[in-house]
């Protein structure tokens, strides 16, 4: 007799139930919405700026579906594109610049699916829509960065020396060293030969003194700059990850931009802060040597203000350590539940941070906030005014602290404004400081209207492929043909929820081309076992004997094909990008839940069906 035992059926019974919960909310579509978020972080968005933008809405005879605050923000859902579309530009010129207005995908899952962990499939760029970033990096500020580095560097490396200059400054993409008649020329050039390599040596005499003026070598020059697109490239992917977007595009395009496509995302203001935000910290000696009251830095120094309050501090202008030497940073609370990130340094930054600590016990040590942003501007150029894209560089000291004791690789940043802000500037410095500014060359929103045909026409095959299956199934094997289709409804419904609950799974158009496959490939297996049976019964086999056979038999032969391509697809996953991947994840998790569903899951229908009874024949 073919009978499962009870446990055998339930676990068939919760696979079934399992994948229908977390398939389900497939069936709850997005809301086309605006997302109103204050411009600086930390700062919530009220109900007054919300219904400022609803009566604006109502104005201009634009149907709201509904409006509300989140934890930070507030929302606007509309019941279609064109009206989130139309409802942008009344909303932005409403509230002007102190908000962000967004277009966004708002979830419609119903609350006890979410208490479950349940939520719609990720769609990819091509069905869902999103947002697409090119952006330009600055090389020119990055040659001037490293210029300022390497100039912080001599600088250290002549005074461990003991050798004394009159100038030591960056002019343009040069660096100039003074040096009096008595200094050992010689000396100095070793130093540069042995440690600076990169810089092209030129020696001036005049007024008594010598001149050193280096200047990069075309290759030094083009290896910076191929390292600023590749650090930006890499703080850019760290940055998306901590963002949390599925299968995010983050590339390079020609010698100095970047790609960069978000899929589900609609311009968000939190994708867009976080993504060309140019933040960095140094930290630096306070000039205590010198009364800041007297409002003049002397040479080596310089004022800068403190957050909130606008005081000047008189910092030294080398510089201890920068955050790219952070390697990693989180938030946390000091003793006086205030929000403060906790720093780890790599091994030289620590070095540097013990070395000049130890000198400094007791004196004050400030922390700079350094913050990068595009700014336009409209210049003259032959007689015709344009428009040209600069960088704003703003600086702020957000904590002045006593050394206490030599610091190493590990410490602490406090005086930050709220736990918000200790939360994007911990963001920042763990993904990674850029090497570079940059700033948005293009900015296109990737509608869904578009991702709707693709669904559409996706939807429209897997139906076609799928009623045609069914329909040679239940015409050729009769109730065992309807037996398999009901499985293949099930290996669907399973398929589509482990797509749903696998973190930065996404499902793109060749994704829906592996579905489509799956399904064809899913009924192989019961094509192999129904033939068999056919076969044993052909054989004067018994009914029960001949299913036993038919499932014993072909399970080996079901298992090598299936393993095969697995292996494939798993191939495919590892060296494929983008649209391979995605074709890859697909067809893999189908051939694992076609083999359950065929093999198990027909076997448990067929016997409820047949299984406890005596049978004479069977209808296949």
């Amino acid at each position: 007799m073919n009978k499962y035992p009870l446990w055998k059926n339930l676990v068939v019974l919760l696979v079934a139930l399992f994948g229908l919960i977390y398939a389900l909310p497939n069936l709850y579509p997005d809301d086309p919405a605006l997302q109103i978020t204050a411009k600086k972080a930390g700062e919530k968005t009220s109900q007054e700026p919300l219904d400022r933008a609803v009566q604006a809405l109502e104005k201009a005879g634009i149907e709201v579906k509904r409006s509300g605050l989140l934890d930070d923000s507030a929302l606007i859902r509309f019941n279609t594109i064109d009206d989130q579309i139309n409802a942008k530009e009344v909303v932005q010129d409403t509230l002007h610049e102190n908000y962000v207005v967004a277009m966004n995908l708002a979830p419609n899952t119903p609350g006890w699916l979410k208490e479950l962990g349940a939520a719609p499939i990720k769609l990819g760029l091509d069905l869902r829509g999103g947002v697409h970033f090119l952006m330009e990096v600055d090389m020119e500020k990055a040659t001037q960065t490293r210029l300022d580095n390497t100039l912080n560097g001599i600088r250290d490396r002549l005074r461990e020396e003991r050798i004394r200059y009159k100038q030591a400054s960056r002019e343009d993409s040069q660096i100039r060293l003074s040096f009096t008649k008595s200094v050992d020329i010689d000396a100095v050039r070793t130093i540069l030969r042995s440690e600076f390599k990169e810089f092209l040596v030129q020696e001036e005499e005049a007024d008594n003194q010598t001149t050193l003026m280096l200047s990069l070598s075309e290759q030094s020059a083009k290896d910076i700059k191929d390292y600023a697109i590749s650090q930006n490239l890499t703080s850019l992917r760290n940055r998306v990850n901590e963002l949390g977007v599925a299968e995010p595009v983050v590339q390079r395009q020609g010698a100095d931009r970047i790609v960069i496509q978000l899929p589900g995302i609609q311009d968000t203001a939190e994708a867009k802060r976080i993504i060309g935000r140019a933040a960095n910290l140094e930290f630096r000696l306070v000039d205590w040597e010198n009364d800041p009251l007297t409002r003049r830095a002397p040479i080596g120094s310089e004022f800068l203000n403190m957050r909130g309050t606008g005081q000047p501090v008189l910092l030294k202008k080398d510089v201890i350590v920068t955050g790219d030497r952070v390697i990693n940073a989180n938030t946390g609370f000091d003793e006086n539940g205030r929000p403060q990130v906790n720093i780890e340094l790599d091994t030289v930054g620590g070095r540097r941070m013990l070395k000049q600590t130890s000198k400094h016990v007791k004196d004050s040590m400030a922390v700079v906030f350094i913050e990068l942003e595009p700014e336009k501007r409209k210049v003259m150029e032959g007689g015709v005014e344009i428009e040209k894209i600069f960088t704003k560089e703003t600086r702020e000291v957000i904590n002045v602290a006593t050394i206490q004791s030599s610091l190493g690789s590990s410490f602490r940043i406090t005086g930050l404004d709220s736990p918000a802000e200790a939360k994007e500037l911990s963001l920042l410095l763990r993904a990674g400081a850029l090497a570079a500014p940059m700033y948005f060359v293009e900015e296109r929103t990737v509608g869904p209207s578009l991702g709707q045909q693709n669904i559409k026409a996706g939807l429209m095959s897997l139906v076609a492929g799928f009623s045609l299956v069914m329909l040679f199934m239940i015409a050729y094997y009769k109730l065992f043909g309807l037996i398999a289709n009901t499985a293949l409804l099930m290996n669907l419904l399973l398929l589509v929820a482990i797509m749903s609950i696998i973190p930065g799974a996404t499902l793109s158009l060749p994704g829906m081309a592996g579905i489509v496959l799956t399904v064809g490939m899913a009924v192989d297996a019961n094509v192999l076992i129904f033939a068999r049976i056919k076969e044993e019964m052909a054989n004067g086999v018994s009914p029960h004997a001949a299913i036993n056979a038919g499932y014993d038999r072909a399970f080996l032969t079901i298992l090598d094909a299936n393993i095969t391509t697995l292996l494939v697809g798993l191939v495919l996953f590892a060296f494929g990008s983008g649209p391979v991947k995605g074709f890859a994840v697909t067809l893999s998790i189908g051939i694992l839940t076609s083999m359950f569903t065929a093999i198990v899951g027909t076997r448990a229908i067929v016997n409820l069906i047949y299984g406890g009874r005596a049978l004479k024949k069977l209808s296949i």
